[in-house]
Formats: structure tokens, C-alpha cells, sequence
């Protein structure tokens, strides 16, 4: 019987999350998804392979947690990557101070 094992280390990214661990997220992802399209590929095989049907069966089973794993983790870096999308959109949302956005100490009132 043939076993199949995959194994992936996810580094939580730290507080201070950069462009930097975006890309690092988005190589994670396309890592994940490509393990998944290959593990998909290998089930779609086991019915033409070799073996009883019980081994086979196994198998199919065998593959089939290793997806479900494999989804749970791209499942969790999609809402990761998500959150850090969130946090910069909002960061650039916030109004800049300057010449058209003055700050309560800066403000002139004209009455004509």
C-alpha cells in the first residue's frame, strides 16, 4: 500500500504584518492550492490503480482527509490574508491631515 504524506509549515505572521507577508501569504495559498489539485488528481486515479477494493477504498479515504486539511489551512490563510487587506484599506481610508483636512486647532471661521 502506498502512503501519501504532505506536510506544510504555516508561520503565523507577526503583529506588525507587511507587503512582505502578503506575498508570503499569496505563496502559501498557490502552495496549498496546488497540493489540493494534486491530491485531487491522485483520487481521481486510485479508482484506476491497482489493488483490492478495500486498499483502495482506504486510500480514497486517506485522501480525502489529507484535501479536507489542506482546505481547513487555505480556509485560514484566505482569512488572513483578508484581515490584513481590511487593516490596509482602512489605514489608507483614514483622512491625512493637511492643507484641505485641518485639524481642530487649525480651523479658520469666516463670516462674510
Amino acid at each position: 500500500m502506498t502512503t501519501i504524506s504532505t506536510t506544510l509549515n504555516l508561520a503565523s505572521p507577526a503583529a506588525g504584518a507587511t507587503s512582505h507577508s502578503d506575498n508570503s501569504l499569496s505563496s502559501q495559498i498557490s502552495q496549498l492550492t496546488s497540493q489540493i489539485t494534486k491530491l485531487t488528481q491522485q483520487l481521481k486515479d486510485v479508482a484506476a490503480g491497482e489493488g483490492s477494493a478495500d486498499q483502495k477504498k482506504e486510500k480514497q479515504e486517506l485522501l480525502q482527509a489529507q484535501i479536507k486539511m489542506l482546505q481547513a489551512q487555505l480556509a485560514q490563510l484566505q482569512r488572513q490574508q483578508a484581515e490584513q487587506a481590511n487593516k490596509k484599506n482602512s489605514t489608507q481610508a483614514a483622512p491625512q491631515v493637511g492643507v484641505n483636512n485641518p485639524t481642530d486647532g487649525k480651523k479658520i471661521d469666516i463670516y462674510i
